[in-house]
Order: structure tokens, then sequence, then C-alpha cells
């Protein structure tokens, strides 16, 4: 049996196991994959093939290694493990248990399964225990609410689960699914060490429910915690280390493990969203609009990650591209908060900050841990000067992900516009910190530097150089380097950096007074070191344009004729060290 056919098999079985103990997401996640399973093509032609995405731009950017099986050359897996069910299962109860579950009645569901002692039972009991206590906390904290929509509210099962799962774990009782249930347990009240443990012990017996890895993640919050991770060879560890390299900003290494993925998974949307949020962190904002594009063309009904899409489309001021996405997810499913966030976007680009905070407020009554809500609400507050709001909102999403460099940003942001530069730097340092090659973060860095009450312009002077080796796209560090060495009294270093500003803005073509001011000041600098071949060639060029510069590059060039041809001129001026 090839690679893939043995994916397939595994895969096949996995999605009746998960969905039999009522774990959805991760059986809708195995399924989604199952499909994403490249065919044959000698076995499957386009008539039969439901995906034709094989020659697609996607496909042909990331899939640079030709991978036809999986593993490759030199990788071995460990053999895929069974997992016999237990023969103490009464069908009769199990099926009413999980007939009572599936409608959201999990006491009774709990109750019914009370006396089985089955593994099977026993996960399923418990799980809806679990789910109960999250459900009665779920109303307590709208009951209970505090002034900052924050509660103490707990889940009051947990106590008793932690007993009996540890009970059967010691006297190895437990199925891969009931350590699972044990890790989650642990991971919310607080025990992170034993919580990883348990959850590696349970893909390691049971690979595939794709709920363990997402918890497995959410605890490892570094490389080295990741590194220390006792994890079989298994093909499902690429899909967990590619989705942990994301969340640890090491997107390189994501987008390459996704590459090798889509050796044996070329179909699969999941990797191809994936590959859009690697992109989106590194702002190819072109690149991720293609593959949301291709996305929804074979998904048109997919509502998840679609709110980055709608933030691209934002970004690229795109209104009626994301008026039709707007309109698109409101009929699919307007009660997500995806849905929200993505009609919050449309208002906000429409400049109607209160009815995108409306329905940013909308998305997290639907899911009040939903991050990207919080930081684009923060954002909205921010346009309408409420900087108390907006600090409340950022400090909500940092709560929720400390690693969110967003939401760090948007509170520096607020400091400084309130006036309160040492804050904003604070914020500014733990935004670059996670995100250390976005300009914009030391920019804004390097602004919050400049303000009359730091001045401390060496500082920003390292911030805007940072800026420039991270793919300035504003084109604004340049000039500000060249602007603040200029103003310091350092002449060549200033030519240094308003040339290199001038070739870039003569590559894209830019025109404006940015350039004026960098052609008059290298004119009067190359005039100064009396290389005056350099200097005409600006100052003839400053002649194209209208304004005091044009007189200014004149004056010029009649002084270095009349220098040139040894007579002194009242028109040669002494180089200054700025521009003005």
């Amino acid at each position: 049996m090839s690679s893939k056919e043995s994916c397939r098999s595994e895969l096949r079985i996995a999605i009746r196991q998960l969905s039999d103990r009522c774990l959805y997401s991760a059986s809708k996640w195995a399924a989604e994959q199952l499909v994403g399973i490249e065919h044959d093509p000698v076995k499957f032609t386009p008539s039969n093939t439901r995906f034709q995405r094989g020659s697609s731009s996607i496909r042909r950017k990331y899939k640079t290694h030709d991978i036809t099986v999986t593993p490759i050359a030199g990788v071995s897996y460990v053999a895929t493990p069974v997992m016999e069910e237990d023969d103490l299962v009464d069908d009769d109860f199990y099926l009413q248990a999980k007939t009572y579950f599936d409608c959201r009645e999990y006491k009774r569901a709990a109750h019914v399964l009370r006396d089985q002692n089955g593994r099977k039972s026993v996960f399923l009991r418990c799980y809806a225990l679990y789910l109960a206590g999250e459900k009665r906390k779920e109303e307590e904290m709208i009951e209970l609410e505090g002034p900052l929509g924050k509660s103490d509210a707990v889940n009051r099962e947990l106590i008793s689960l932690e007993r009996e799962l540890s009970t059967l774990r010691n006297n190895g009782k437990v199925d891969p699914f009931g350590l699972y249930l044990y890790g989650l347990v642990l991971k919310q009240k607080g025990s992170e060490n034993l919580a990883r443990t348990v959850l590696v012990e349970s893909v390691n017996s049971y690979p595939w429910n794709w709920n363990v890895w997402t918890e497995l993640q959410s605890l490892c919050k570094t490389v080295d915690i990741l590194n220390s991770l006792n994890l079989n060879s298994h093909w499902m560890k690429d899909f967990f280390l590619a989705s942990v390299y994301q969340e640890l900003r090491m997107h390189n290494d994501s987008l390459s493990k996704y590459e090798y993925l889509l050796g044996t998974f070329g179909n699969s949307n999941y990797i191809q969203a994936q590959i859009a949020k690697a992109q989106y962190s590194l702002r190819e904002f072109d690149q991720v609009e293609a593959i949301f594009e291709e996305l929804l063309s074979n998904d048109p009904y997919r509502v998840e990650d679609m709110d980055m899409y709608s933030n691209v489309l934002y970004a690229k001021e795109c209104f009626s591209a994301l008026s039709y996405l707007a309109h698109r997810v409101f009929l699919t499913d307007k009660y997500r908060p995806e849905s929200c966030c993505i009609i919050g976007n449309y208002y906000s680009l429409k400049g109607q900050h209160e009815k995108a905070v409306v329905y940013f407020r909308r998305a997290l009554k639907l899911n009040k841990n939903f991050l990207s809500a919080w930081t684009l609400m923060g954002h909205e507050f921010v346009e309408m000067k409420n900087t108390p709001a907006a600090v409340d909102a950022y400090r909500r999403a940092v709560d929720i992900d400390p690693r969110d460099y967003r939401a760090w940003y948007g509170l520096g942001q607020a400091y400084e516009m309130m006036g309160m530069p040492l804050y904003a730097l604070h914020y500014f340092k733990k935004s670059v910190f996670l995100q250390p090659n976005d300009s914009r973060l030391w920019i804004a860095m390097a602004q919050c530097y400049e303000t009359d009450q730091l001045r401390m312009l060496d500082e920003a002077i390292k911030c805007y150089r940072r800026a420039a080796n991270c793919n300035d796209r504003e084109a604004i560090a340049l000039h500000n380097l060249a602007r603040l060495h200029s103003e310091l009294g350092r002449p060549e270093e200033a030519a240094f950096y308003y040339k290199k500003d001038l070739e870039r803005m003569e590559s894209e073509e830019r025109e404006g007074p940015k350039m004026v001011e960098a052609l008059l000041y290298l004119a009067k600098y190359y005039r100064a070191q009396k290389k005056f071949e350099e200097a005409e060639v600006y100052c003839t060029r400053l002649l194209d344009y209208t304004g005091p510069e044009r007189e200014t590059a004149k004056s010029i060039l009649r002084g270095m004729r009349t220098v040139q041809s040894g007579f002194p001129s009242m028109d040669v001026e002494h180089f200054p060290h700025n521009s003005s």
C-alpha cells in the first residue's frame, strides 16, 4: 500500500472514531485532510476527480520538491498505532447517551453512563461532565460579569474529573481520549508541565486527534519547550510542527513544513489557509489575496480564516471586494465571530467606526476569547480618539494571547496619543520583540524616541536602520535617517541615506517633496565637497521643478561656474548642516 493510501485508510478510521466520541471539530479537521490527499494522476482523470488544483499558482509556488509519497527519503516514521476498542460498551446505553450529548444535554448523557465501565463510555461520561461544567461557567460569566467584562467563574467539574482521570491513568485504565481530557483539565487548572506530559502520551498513542495537538500547541510557548517534547515521528507531527512554528513567529520554517505536506495533501484547503496566514505575517498581501480567492472559488461557503482575508482587503483599501466578502459571509452564517469581524472591517473602511465597534462587540458575545475582535476594536477606539477604551481592548487581547504583537503595538500607539512616550516605548519594545521583522513597529518606536519629551535621536536612528533592513515598504525609514543625520551635523551619513532614498524613489517612479529635498541636499553636499559634476547633475534635475528650490539650484549652478572659471562669486554659499 502506498503512503498516500495508508494516510487515507488511517484518516477514514480516525474520522469514525472521533465522531463516535463526539469530538466533532477533530473529526471535521481529519475529513478535510482526507479529501485533501492528492489523487494519483494515473488512476484519477479530470472527469472523476473532485479537486483540480494541480496547476494552481499557489501549488507551483510552494511545491518545490518532487514529493510523491510520504515519508520522504531519509525520514523514518514509527508504525501507526492501532487502538483496540474495548468490549465493555453497552451499545444501547452508549447510543442513548450520545444522543443526549448531541442535544447538548450533557448532564443527562453523563447520568446514562454512570454505571458503564468501558473506556469509551468513561470518556464520553467525563467529557459530558466537562462540557456541562463549561456550559455552566459561561452562564455564570454572563450573570456575574464585572465592570470590565471579567468574571471569576470556574468549571466546577474540574476537581472531580482530575481525581478520577488521575486514578485511571495511574492504573493504566485510560485510553488516549481520556488522556486528552485529563490534559485539558490539567491545563485549565494551571498544571502546564503535567498537562504537556499527558497530552504527549495521548498523541503518541493516538496521533489523529487534532484537538490534542491544538491543546499541546497552546502549551508550547517557546522553542525550548517545543524541543523538549518526546513526540513519536508520525506524519501528524508535521502538521503540528508547521502550526507551532507559525505561532512562534518562525514563518519560514512553517512555510517549509507546509511545502513538504503539500506533497501528499496537495488539495488541502487547510494547508493553503495556513500558508496564507504565514504570508500574511510576512506582509505578502498580494500572495495572500490570491490564495484566499482560490480558496473561496473551491469552498464558497468557507467562513474560517476569512477574517484574515478581510484584513488584507482592508489594508489594500479594496472597497468592492470587502463589500462582496461581507455580504457573502452574512448570507452564509452571520452568527460567526469571523463574519462579524469581516462586517466590522467593512464599516471601518467606510469610516463608520461606531458601527464597526458594534460588530466587533457582537463577535465577542459569540466568543469572548476571539483575539482579532479585541485587537480590531482597539484600533476602532483609537480612530475614535477613545484611548481609555482602546487600552482596555488591547489589554484584553494580550491577556488572551501575550504573543499578539498587534495588541502590544496598539497599546504603544494609545499611550503615545496620551502623551506618555515612556509607556509607549515599553509596549513598542514588546511588539518588536515578538515581530522583529516588521518595519512599521521599528518606525513607530523611532518616532517615539523623536518626541519632544525624549529627543533620543541616536536611539531613533538605530530603530530606523532596523526598519530599513526589514523591507520598509512605506519608504519612511531612509528619509528619516537622512533627515536625522542632517540635523545632527553628519553630512556624509545624511548624503548616503538621501542618495539611497533617491534611488529607491526613482526605482518606484515616485515623485514629491521628499525627492526635491533629497536632490537639493545632495546638490549642496557635493558643491561643498567641490565635486561639481555630481552637484550639477542634481541641480539640473531640480530645474524641472517649480518653487524656491529651482531658484536655489540656479544660484548653486552660477556659483559653481564662477568658481570653476576662477572668479569669486557672491552666490557661493557655505555648505549647511541641513537641507533647509
